[in-house]
């Protein structure tokens, strides 16, 4: 089949050789745990069962997970495989299952969940580069959506991913996984919903305020976390700008703007000085 999941269109045989992600039509992983580094309605007390995959339909130039992102590293693993690992995170007292840059393989998470459902919520943790189509058929299988909106103007998603065309194709299916109720239960974990993830970058505080405007428009549906942790990283030498962390001031002004819009389902970090502690260390 000629692969079109994502807005890359690239067509290609996923059965013979590897697409515009990086891919071919294994199902490879780099790391699956319960992780807690995610909003606490996500992590919890326990963790959250977090799957990342390889391979990427965006690569942007700053990825933190810049060696799964190229395809570096990972081991295959069968639909049959992916299953029992859901079973295990949720053995391991998982408060959902975590798939993280799922985009390239829905169709075998799909294949997956039917062979083993968990009694727990299902996350998509997307960049946002999606296609509304694809979402439609993930919707039945996912509970949460946990979208980046990463960029507004086509000048800058063009310099940092090379797609003109991201803020156009995040926000139509963003709006989609915004339908998604929001349902927080008795035990203070996100049951269903969607939360937007928008990492602040340096010199990024007029792009991060278009964003916030954007977001205005869905704010009774969903939820915001406006990010901090930017840290130099990936393939950035010819990107000076990339070269340093986020400052106070900027990541303050965002914040205000946000407050100022009256946006209140927001989560926001205190500012810190940004690390590589937001980087696993990859199993495989």
């Amino acid at each position: 089949m000629n692969c079109k999941l994502c807005p890359n269109n690239c067509g290609v045989d996923r059965s013979n050789k590897v697409g515009f992600c990086g891919t071919d039509d294994n199902i490879r992983i780099a790391k699956f745990y319960l992780h807690k580094g995610e909003e606490p309605i996500i992590s919890g007390k326990n963790g959250s069962g977090t799957v990342f995959f390889c391979g990427c339909s965006l690569k942007c130039v700053f990825c933190q997970n810049y060696e799964l992102s190229r395809n570096l590293r990972g081991k295959v693993f069968s639909v049959y495989e992916l299953a029992e690992i859901f079973r295990t995170l949720e053995k391991q007292g998982a408060h959902n299952i975590n798939l993280v840059n799922p985009t390239h393989y829905s169709h075998q998470i799909i294949k997956a969940l039917e062979i083993y459902k968990p009694n727990i919520p299902i996350v998509y943790n997307t960049h946002g580069y999606e296609h509304v189509d694809v979402l439609k058929e993930m919707n039945n299988y996912v509970d949460v959506f946990l979208p980046d909106m990463k960029y507004f103007s086509p000048a800058i998603s063009d310099r940092y991913c090379g797609k003109k065309d991201y803020f156009d194709k995040a926000s139509k299916a963003i709006e989609f996984m915004a339908n998604k109720p929001f349902i927080i239960g008795e035990d203070g974990m996100l049951k269903s919903g969607t939360i937007v993830r928008h990492l602040v970058l340096p010199l990024g505080v007029s792009d991060s305020k278009k964003i916030l405007d954007w977001f205005n428009t869905i704010k009774e549906k969903a939820y915001i976390n406006v990010m901090s942790q930017y840290t130099p990283f990936g393939n950035i030498d010819k990107f000076p700008e990339l070269q340093r962390k986020v400052t106070k001031r900027e990541y303050e002004s965002v914040i205000d703007y946000a407050i100022s819009l009256n946006i209140t389902n927001m989560y926001y970090q205190e500012f810190q000085s940004a690390s590589e502690e937001y980087i696993p260390k990859w199993d495989y």
